[in-house]
């Protein structure tokens, strides 16, 4: 049967698991975006979520006929796909709208480039085809994110009767940036997200930042949609017996000192090696808290099969344990690093939280910044860069710093940890209401209202 509302991106609300003996079974995903979504789609009779298959247990599901209803999944070649997902989307498009290259090495844009960039163009039409296949006469469909900025142009040329949208979950690149890109690529991308009839970011900055690169001066074809967090889901996951035996853990080991938190993938844009210098410069300046205070970094490795990302983990653990050798005492371990995915132990952090640091170079949105205020239990002061997408939203309340400025970051978090609990606790309240004005679920239905 044909859909009516469809949403297609990378990664789709479950995954497969192929035991010993061949049998599959499926795991929902995870993540406040899955969720909303997820809930959005189920108030859309007959939606469909269509997404790529993973992992081999994945397109083992796809071959075998396997199929969860309201989700389709595609078999790509695994190494197109490659090509295509850390070849030119985590590598170049990721890249250059975080404005992370170093410019005096990087981008190269030579005949291996090109080669990927054809696996891009053809993961790009995979989902185009499989979307005109599914949807329904005058469907909406709703593309997700910089893996999939040439699938609006694409399936406009195959169903010019379907209302389709584009949300880009990353920062839009500068101009300067976006010039770096050869000529024709910048052209198709542009060209290929101006294929949908809205196209939306999560902060006005990025949209007008696509509107200059387009060229485009009719505001009605860009939206601004700031993701927010679910306030109820958050705090039902927040009060499971996992998580509030991980805080029983921390509060032992940590005992009544104050808790500095951030809870980050070892990403490039995150700045996390910034935030433990200004944590030293802060003991360094300031040696009224050593002994005092505790800084829970959760910094959870990401894109590990890429080696400029093992390269920043490992920096992250190093310096952290410098800051431990430099600091610590026998009873006081200045720094507490994670570095094992455990959401269940990101909720405890969030909860026990005095202040949290979130001082990304460029960003998105970045949820974190609006969930810890909204689980926080004692109140927490947010030390937030200019540089996060939540900034707009949450700069009258958290204490805003420029996220290379490792000095002022560390004034920041004394001022943050010697705030009154009075003012941490109308401060909390406000980020708190902002961080929930638009949840995923109200966030998917305003974007599927903008095609109507």
């Amino acid at each position: 049967m044909a859909s009516q509302v469809l949403v297609a991106a990378n990664r789709g609300p479950l995954s497969y698991a192929l035991a010993a003996d061949g049998t599959l079974s499926a795991q929902r995903g995870g993540g406040g975006l899955v969720s909303g979504l997820s809930a959005a789609l189920a108030e859309q009779p007959g939606a469909l979520w269509v997404c790529a298959a993973l992992s081999d247990a994945d397109r083992e599901a796809v071959r075998r006929d396997v199929s969860e209803p309201g989700v389709r999944m595609l078999d790509i070649d695994p190494t197109m796909y490659d090509d295509a997902y850390n070849g030119i989307a985590n590598s170049v498009l990721w890249f250059t709208h975080h404005h992370l290259y170093d410019v005096p090495r990087e981008p190269v844009f030579d005949a291996e480039f090109r080669r990927r960039w054809g696996s891009y163009v053809a993961y790009n039409e995979a989902f185009a085809r499989a979307l005109a296949e599914e949807a329904a006469e005058g469907a909406h469909v709703l593309v997700q994110d910089y893996h999939l900025a040439l699938v609006p142009g694409q399936l406009r040329e195959l169903r010019p009767d379907l209302r389709i949208a584009h949300f880009t979950h990353t920062p839009w690149a500068s101009r300067e940036y976006l010039d770096m890109l050869p000529a024709d690529v910048r052209e198709q991308l542009v060209r290929g997200m101006l294929g949908a009839d809205v196209v939306g970011f999560h902060t006005r900055t990025w949209a007008d930042a696509f509107m200059s690169a387009a060229h485009l001066d009719d505001e009605r074809r860009v939206a601004v949609y700031p993701l927010g967090v679910d306030a109820d889901e958050l705090r039902a996951l927040a009060r499971r017996p996992e998580v509030d035996a991980k805080l029983a853990e921390l509060r032992a080991e940590i005992g009544d000192r104050r808790t500095i938190a951030r809870v980050d993938r070892t990403e490039l844009s995150k700045n996390i090696l910034r935030g433990l210098l200004a944590f030293r410069e802060l003991l360094t300046v300031h040696p009224e808290w050593r002994g005092r205070v505790v800084h829970l970094a959760s910094a959870y490795p990401s894109r590990q099969d890429l080696k400029v990302y093992r390269d920043y983990t490992a920096a992250v653990a190093e310096l952290a344990a410098e800051i431990n050798a430099e600091f610590g005492t026998e009873d006081w371990q200045p720094v507490l690093v994670s570095v094992k995915d455990d959401f269940a132990r990101s909720l405890a952090v969030y909860r026990m939280a005095d202040v949290a640091l979130v001082n990304p170079v460029r960003d998105g949105m970045n949820l974190v910044a609006k969930e810890i205020p909204v689980l926080s239990e004692a109140g927490c002061a947010v030390v937030l860069s200019t540089g996060a997408g939540a900034y707009e939203e949450l700069r009258r309340d958290a204490l805003t710093v420029n996220p290379y400025d490792v000095s002022a970051t560390a004034e920041a978090l004394h001022t943050a940890l010697s705030m009154p609990d009075a003012e941490r606790a109308d401060r909390t309240k406000r980020l708190a209401a902002a961080a929930t004005t638009l949840p995923p679920a109200a966030w998917f239905r305003a974007q599927l209202a903008a095609l109507v």
